[in-house]
């Protein structure tokens, strides 16, 4: 005897069949998508600063003390290195005229580009004039160097550069 079921021919694939398949699919990327971005924008609302209209005059005042650094024409040259498991920075400061630049408190730190939990301060002494030195720990990797240097309460330089400490 023969069961029913085998002489039965296959189900046919038709139209109908297909559009339901395609939007079931785009229904489903659809809604990924919809908790996926509504995940986005509850967890993090795009704010680098808690003002951007403060961060946009202090741009015009960034720009002024950029230009004026510029006009000095000093020659500022940083050297990073490794020594054991800290960089140390070895700076040099020289005016227009090849003067060593005395009378500036330095300031220097490391900031790690992709996470700043590892960000370093780093204590700088004046050795001789117009050179500066500190030594911070730092592992290996990426890094910004930004130095500072001011007179009094005015920032007169500023310089951030990307190295690589093996």
């Amino acid at each position: 005897m023969i069961a029913a079921n085998e002489n039965k021919p296959a189900r046919p694939l038709t139209g109908r069949t297909v559009l339901l398949c395609l939007l079931a699919f785009f229904a489903t990327v659809s809604a990924v998508n919809a908790i996926m971005i509504g995940e986005a924008i509850t967890t993090f609302g795009g704010l680098e600063t808690s003002s951007a209209y403060r961060e946009g005059q202090r741009f015009e005042t960034e720009i002024a003390a950029a230009r004026a650094q510029e006009a000095r024409h000093w020659r500022v040259e940083a050297r990073v290195r490794r020594a054991g498991d800290d960089a140390v920075i070895e700076i040099d400061a020289r005016d227009a005229a090849g003067n060593a630049l005395t009378g500036l408190t330095a300031g220097a730190e490391l900031h790690r580009p992709t996470d700043a939990r590892e960000d370093q301060v780093v204590s700088l002494s004046e050795s001789a004039p117009g050179h500066f030195k500190g030594t911070a720990a730092a592992a290996s990797g990426q890094w910004d160097v930004l130095i500072e240097f001011s007179r009094g309460d005015e920032r007169v330089f500023r310089s951030r550069n990307r190295i690589v400490l093996q």
